[in-house]
């Protein structure tokens, strides 16, 4: 058990997680329990009934936030989990990076005057009904003089020998100090590690690092890594670090033959590759190739982005590769357009659009599917630039996503703009500016579509299934509804989909028609006869 509160101290748990505006932007989400009201006031977000309703943006997919504690007067425990998986000698096993709040559990005056505070934990990993590994422990927080600028967080790392398998993770928390039942999360965690071809550990995110004097839990590779537990990067975050080991990559390439280990950014919605944030270097085979490396990030605008890195041979085939997602929140980022001043357009079809108004329109229509840096130009640039550097960006994004056949791709794209025109457009708003046209154009259509406008409890909604989406996510679904029920807008209320709106109210929400709650940990609704949410959540028609 490792806690580290001090080298942690001044991390606030607030930066885990982001607000959607309704233009996409990026803002500040609401302060977790805090002694001192520290938070502002979120502008431009919808006006909803409660604050869950503000777009909590949910990163369980990679990593977890959890909330402990029942009832209007205790204040909920607020932890943050991330984990990688790595491979040794002995076998694989899963090592957790755990960050507490501080200002959300209860300290105690010990003996010697100094006050503590104490989670219990309990994490298990089941095949069927099979525990095959679990770990009980007690995390303890740093001793502190006084309770009086609790701001800072405690984090404890372990590590869990287990074989290669599929596994229902489940960790339980409780303050020690309080009453509270805990409260259990559950996920899959696939741990893979081949015997007979290459593969990367999982990528841990890293706040600081030192070269170790003496190995100890924190050590890896002769460096002592303070874990960064979030995927999320505010502003004030300059620069990713991060650490992976690469296994058993001369079965690939031949002891003898150097390969090239690559790590970049790409666009979560889309997967292009950011060049600007892209290293690579040649590598000689060992038995674990090890990666610490650091990326700036000073300039990357507000979005969710994937961090890659692969492994390739000689003749540039793509031979391992792993992915983590992150989000950055950073609205002083400055557009760079330089690259795009360079940008050849005679006789290209963009070089054909003449008319600035329908450019910008068209432009303006891709904003569901940019990158970061792209819906920043569109943001801050498109309105005060000339037809030239339009047209040089619209050929760039592109070329970007379809370098042979760019005409075609928008071509195709801008059918499905006309299709959620059609479909989902409304009085005072295109098609590709509502949440269903936004989630239509980014994912496709969905698999499923289930409406229910006339229920008697509830407002009108939709629930969408898509069988597969990008990173590996299986059978994710989105709740859209709509709360005025005139002008037939209907608002992303909750998903299960990486970097989605995730909102456990979402039930309750849904039927704030007729049913209110002051208890915001309530997340429950009373059945209703006619009401089918649960049912088309669990299996949508």
């Amino acid at each position: 058990m490792n806690s580290l509160g001090k080298e942690q101290r001044g991390i606030k748990l607030v930066k885990i997680s982001l607000l959607v505006a309704s233009d996409g932007e990026l803002t500040q989400p609401p302060q977790p329990p805090s002694p001192s009201p520290e938070g502002e006031g979120v502008q431009g977000m919808r006006q909803l009934k409660s604050i869950i309703m503000k777009k909590i943006v949910s990163i369980v997919f990679f990593s977890l936030l959890m909330m402990a504690g029942t009832g209007s007067q205790a204040r909920n425990l607020w932890a943050f989990l991330s984990y990688s998986t790595f491979n040794s000698p002995e076998g694989p096993y899963i090592e957790t990076y755990l960050s507490v709040a501080a200002n959300s559990v209860k300290f105690i005056k010990k003996d010697n005057g100094k006050f503590q505070a104490s989670v219990n934990i309990l994490m298990t990993f089941k095949q069927e009904k099979d525990i095959k590994a679990f770990k009980k422990y007690e995390l303890n927080s740093s001793e502190i003089n006084d309770t009086l600028n609790l701001n800072f967080n405690f984090i404890d790392q372990q590590r869990i020998a287990i074989p290669n398998g599929t596994y229902e993770f489940e960790i339980q928390m409780a303050d020690k100090n309080k009453t509270a039942p805990a409260m259990p999360y559950i996920q899959t965690i696939a741990i893979d590690f081949p015997a007979d071809k290459p593969s990367f550990s999982g990528i841990e995110l890293v706040k600081s690092y030192k070269r170790a004097p003496l190995a100890n839990a924190l050590t890896k590779s002769g460096y002592d890594l303070v874990p960064y537990t979030y995927t999320f990067f505010p502003e004030n975050e300059t620069k990713m670090a991060f650490y992976t080991e690469l296994y058993q990559i001369g079965k690939a390439t031949g002891v003898d033959q150097k390969f090239l280990l690559s790590y970049y950014f790409e666009s979560f919605e889309s997967n292009v590759k950011l060049n600007s944030y892209s290293r690579s270097k040649k590598e000689t085979p060992k038995n674990v190739n090890v990666l610490l490396a650091e990326i700036p990030i000073e300039n990357l605008p507000s979005g969710n982005y994937n961090l890659v890195v692969e492994a390739r041979n000689q003749q540039n085939e793509l031979v391992a590769s792993k992915k983590m997602f992150f989000q950055r929140m950073n609205p002083k980022a400055q557009v760079e357009l330089t690259d795009l001043g360079s940008t050849e357009i005679a006789n290209t079809f963009a070089e054909k659009i003449t008319n600035a108004d329908t450019l910008r329109e068209f432009i303006n229509s891709t904003y569901p599917v940019a990158t970061g840096i792209e819906k920043s130009f569109i943001r801050e640039t498109l309105k005060k630039t000339d037809l030239k550097m339009m047209q040089q960006f619209f050929y760039s994004f592109w070329v970007a996503r379809d370098p042979s056949h760019p005409v075609m791709a928008w071509n195709f794209y801008k059918g499905q703009v006309d299709k959620v025109q059609v479909n989902f457009g409304t009085p005072i708003k295109k098609g590709y500016q509502t949440d269903r046209g936004r989630v239509y154009l980014q994912y496709g259509p969905p698999n499923t579509r289930s409406t229910q406008y006339s229920e008697p409890s509830n407002y009108p909604y939709e629930i969408w299934q898509y069988y597969t989406l990008n990173n590996n996510q299986r059978n994710r679904k989105f709740v859209f509804y709509s709360p005025d029920m005139v002008t037939s807008d209907f608002f992303l209320l909750h998903s299960d989909a990486t970097g989605e709106v995730n909102n456990p109210r979402w039930k309750i929400d849904l039927r704030n028609r007729i049913y209110t709650t002051l208890d915001m940990q309530e997340t429950q609704v009373i059945n209703s006869w006619g009401d089918m949410e649960s049912d088309y959540w669990e299996l949508p028609n």
